[in-house]
């Protein structure tokens, strides 16, 4: 195996330690790099160089013929690992097994289901500027939903897993959302099966370590404690209410010059 050479550029979000709860797992060495996202560093021209999408997670790695390689989308950097660092598939599985086709398509669940419902549930139902009942029970009930085909997967499984025999990548890439399922508005004890997986997940010790990077893992101590939570709560929307004007108004601006430089070529 190659020697690692992984700078991770993350923060403290469902999607950001799910890159670091699997580098944990896989006992990978590698640099962190705490992204503020609540002052857009993520915005700033160098890392947009990493990542054109400014999201996190990012990551960069060293090839074999020594060119720097940049990832970007947790699903792609997820797979990356795996296939370049888990040569004897502690978190996945041999490709071309039924398990390992299996482990991807319950990856793209995430990535295309639970991920982009919850998030929208959490915006509209804790960030937004105003309340829109008929936004918030649409997300939350489409994540619930999804939360219940995960229940039935876990339900049917022998192992206590989402496939096969063991934890992997498709187990952590949903556990950041799940454990934030009550911010989400989700009573997680309607789904036992999932509320046993969460549990289970959390005493191994690659997602203790993981779920704490680049910053404490406090969501479950914030839902205990309501002024906490509102306190948390009024300054996300504050910033990420901030980040949406100013992101318009780029957009905006580059639009008029669009315009003007279009303008100036016709005459």
């Amino acid at each position: 195996m190659s020697i690692p050479n992984i700078n991770l550029y993350t923060a403290q979000t469902p999607n950001g330690i799910k890159v670091s709860i699997l580098l944990e797992e896989l006992g990978l060495p590698y640099k962190v790099h705490n992204i503020d996202i609540s002052c857009n560093t993520q915005k700033e021209q160098w890392f947009l160089d990493i990542n054109p999408n400014g999201r996190i997670p990012a990551m960069t790695d060293t090839l074999n013929d020594g060119k720097t390689l940049r990832l970007f989308e947790s699903g792609s950097i997820m797979q990356y690992l795996v296939e370049r660092y888990d040569s004897h598939h502690k978190v996945s599985y041999p490709a071309g097994t039924w398990e390992h086709y299996e482990v991807n398509s319950w990856l793209f669940f995430m990535n295309a289901g639970v991920g982009p419902m919850q998030g929208q549930a959490n915006h509209f139902g804790r960030l937004a500027p105003e309340q829109i009942q008929y936004a918030i029970d649409r997300y939350i009930n489409e994540t619930r939903r999804l939360y219940g085909v995960l229940d039935k997967q876990l339900a049917a499984s022998t192992s206590g897993y989402l496939v096969g025999n063991k934890c992997t990548i498709a187990d952590i890439a949903h556990w950041g959302w799940v454990a934030y399922a009550g911010w989400s508005g989700i009573d997680i004890d309607e789904f036992p099966n999932l509320r046993e997986w969460e549990k289970r997940m959390l005493v191994r010790p690659g997602v203790e370590k993981g779920r704490h990077i680049p910053e404490p893992h406090t969501v479950k101590e914030r839902l205990k404690n309501p002024k906490l939570l509102q306190e948390h709560a009024a300054k996300s929307k504050e910033w990420v209410q901030a980040s949406m004007r100013e992101e318009a108004e780029k957009l905006k601006n580059q639009r008029q010059l669009a315009n003007s430089e279009e303008i100036t070529r016709a005459l």
